[in-house]
């Protein structure tokens, strides 16, 4: 019996603190990651909306960080515009029945995304076809690119205006530190946004 099979839990525990470490370490991925938060910290500023997709597990932590956006992060202020684009099932079901599934965020994107406004797409493989269309439609639209994926989605760049690597090929792995630096950013958009609430 191996020892990841005897304790699983504890082994995944232990590669993900290996790396978070990694990740606090790589300076390329910490000032990506603050530049990311000065962009949409000046797109929420002039009015625009930051908009979220991801299929799985990421369509979850799209929904965790625009509501952390609208609602609150940890301190009562305004509240800010963030829309995941994964939760309106008549919308998705509809585009997925009349387009595809390739176009399910690509067609919301289209019809929600303005000129200004900031697309995060979470991509652990870099791979997803809706993930990569609504890209394409967001850059023919004018909006921000931003996409957080892991080693092997480098090819995303491509299509983003900046791209967070995470420091694993492993999924749940990926997903722990697009959350965890997605959490981060969250806090330096609220506190920016406070600052300057309170100096008005």
């Amino acid at each position: 019996m191996s020892q990841n099979s005897k304790d699983p839990i504890g082994t995944h525990l232990a590669h993900s603190l290996k790396a978070l470490e990694h990740a606090i370490q790589d300076a390329d991925l910490l000032a990506t990651a603050r530049k990311i938060a000065e962009v949409i910290i000046g797109s929420l500023r002039a009015g625009n909306k930051l908009l979220v997709i991801g299929n799985g597990g990421s369509a979850a932590d799209a929904q965790h960080i625009a509501a952390e956006i609208v609602g609150r992060y940890k301190q009562d202020r305004p509240a800010y515009a963030a829309l995941a684009l994964t939760t309106d099932t008549s919308a998705l079901t509809a585009i997925a029945n009349d387009y595809g599934f390739e176009q399910v965020f690509a067609r919301q994107v289209a019809g929600l995304g303005r000129h200004g406004d900031v697309l995060l797409a979470l991509s652990t493989s870099g791979r997803s076809p809706n993930i990569l269309a609504a890209l394409r439609t967001a850059r023919e639209r004018g909006l921000v690119t931003i996409g957080f994926t892991g080693t092997k989605g480098k090819a995303l760049v491509a299509l983003c205006d900046h791209l967070l690597v995470a420091p694993s090929d492993d999924t749940a792995i990926i997903q722990q530190i697009h959350l965890t630096v997605a959490h981060g950013i969250c806090e330096a958009i609220e506190q920016a946004l406070m600052r300057e609430g309170a100096r008005k």
